[in-house]
């Protein structure tokens, strides 16, 4: 397990790689990936310069508590409240960044395709099929900061507990959207691309902490988008072909 979920962050760190041998293929990622940084920061520096207030306005029973321990709680309270608006940010900046920019990563998952080698997927992504995959990646994203943040309550622990559930959480979450197009060319329905993802869950599940955790860094997730993109279309070649294999090998068996 702890391999598979090592390959997982390796897969992402070859499509890093990229920006290295293929600088202008993963620098036409770029353009969407500002458009939806510049967005959500403009909704994230507001609540993080709020956090005080919104801290205390949730936190009236400690007006009374001695200052050390009032201002503890309150500044546990904001990271907890930080961590699950970034977790639910990066989900919306995913789906926001690849349907404004599918043309872009279309074109960037079709080379890594070739650079592979073996058939290309000649399948098509629709735009309302983007649109509807960002919508529901947005409300489980939602979901998952809504955990995120009520885990933060759980006495001593909660700020750690919440950062490693919501991470977790939205990082598979990250893994399922990014693989989706590689997927969708490949003629899968919702229950195969679903079994491949499970087959390979450790995999998937350390490709997209990866991704998230470079999502949360200041400006990471402008730089990281275009190489997951493409770290995510070498992830859905190997559990396809890993697939093909296990499948081959219990027909020769048969």
């Amino acid at each position: 397990m702890i391999r598979e979920f090592a390959a997982g962050v390796g897969t992402l760190l070859r499509g890093f790689g990229l920006w290295r041998t293929r600088p202008r293929l993963l620098a036409l990622g770029l353009i969407p990936a500002v458009i939806a940084f510049l967005v959500l920061a403009a909704l994230l520096v507001p609540l993080g310069l709020s956090l005080g207030g919104i801290t205390a306005w949730m936190t009236p029973f400690a007006d009374g508590w001695i200052a050390g321990w009032r201002d503890a709680l309150r500044v546990a309270l904001g990271i907890v409240l930080f961590v699950a608006g970034a977790v639910l940010s990066g989900l919306v900046f995913t789906a926001l960044t690849l349907t404004i920019g599918d043309p872009f990563y279309q074109r960037i998952w079709r080379e890594v395709e070739r650079d592979l080698g073996g058939p290309e997927p000649t399948g098509e992504t629709g735009f309302w099929s983007t649109v509807g995959e960002g919508l529901r990646l947005i409300v489980l994203g939602a979901l998952v900061a809504l955990l995120t943040l009520v885990l933060g309550f759980v006495p001593v622990v909660g700020g750690v507990l919440a950062t490693v559930v919501g991470v977790l959480l939205s990082g598979r979450l990250l893994a399922r959207e990014l693989t989706g197009r590689a997927f969708d060319a490949r003629g899968l329905s919702g229950d195969d691309r679903a079994r491949l993802l499970a087959s390979g869950r450790a995999r998937v599940l350390g490709f997209g902490v990866a991704a998230q955790l470079c999502f949360m860094v200041p400006l990471g997730a402008v730089v990281t988008m275009p190489a997951a993109v493409a770290g995510s279309t070498m992830l859905a070649r190997a559990l396809s072909d890993r697939a093909a294999d296990v499948a081959t090998e219990a027909a020769r068996h048969a």
